[in-house]
């Protein structure tokens, strides 16, 4: 049985992604910050539940302890929790933001680290943007380079960049990021745009299902690799 994590996933592609692994025949513990609509969402899937708010270590420590005590092992790891940014820039703001999109990501990886290394084929993902990327966000071609999201963008850069050198400081997990298309989720409501979220949490699922030897510390999208 394969036994997989996903933070932030009570809605959205965390929570489509969810319900493809469980079709996959994998243990998911859907992680989220709300207990109440964590519960519901586990519940409506046949998932499990771990209270897990990335901002918090205590949380994070929490979720991770409760999984070790069950499993005593993690496959697949799923970074999906994340904000938008899209207020006010400023310092408090920045520092939601990071704390969300790349902070939550160290918290995350690291108490996980243990719990993976048991794996024999472990796997993590994560869920960035190519609003993150300087070649998306610097081509005028593209949709990116008009969307004021300065927060969210570096958020995402440095996200995208962490899973990047986790690749090359754990070799023997996969570690991939990627861009899963703009996906009409309650995060792109205000924007009007989005692709159903079962073709984005495809992406997802594609990249948490690697063999041992797949593609490791690469950004893809929908298509592939997408140049920085």
């Amino acid at each position: 049985m394969t036994v997989t994590l996903i933070t932030g996933a009570n809605k959205g592609i965390g929570y489509e992604t969810a319900r493809q692994l469980l079709e996959l025949g994998h243990t998911v513990y859907i992680g989220a910050r709300d207990v109440e609509r964590g519960e519901k969402a586990a519940a409506t899937l046949g998932a499990r539940f771990v209270q897990l708010d990335v901002t918090d270590d205590a949380s994070v420590a929490g979720a991770l302890a409760t999984i070790a005590e069950a499993e005593g092992v993690l496959d697949v790891l799923v970074h999906n929790a994340g904000i938008l940014a899209d207020g006010p820039v400023d310092g408090p703001a920045a520092l939601r933001a990071f704390d969300t999109n790349a902070v939550g990501l160290v918290r995350v990886t690291e108490a996980a680290l243990p719990l993976l290394h048991k794996s024999s084929k472990a796997v993590v993902v994560t869920v960035s943007s190519s609003m993150g990327s300087f070649w998306a966000v610097t081509n005028p071609d593209r949709p990116e380079s008009g969307i004021p999201l300065a927060l969210y963008a570096a958020s995402k850069a440095a996200a995208t960049m962490l899973t990047v050198q986790y690749s090359k400081s754990q070799p023997d997990i996969t570690f991939n990021a990627l861009e899963p298309g703009a996906t009409a989720t309650d995060m792109t409501a205000a924007f009007g745009i989005g692709r159903p979220v079962e073709e984005s949490a495809r992406t997802v699922v594609r990249l948490a299902t690697l063999g041992p030897d797949g593609p490791s510390g690469t950004f893809q999208d929908e298509n592939g690799v997408l140049p920085w």
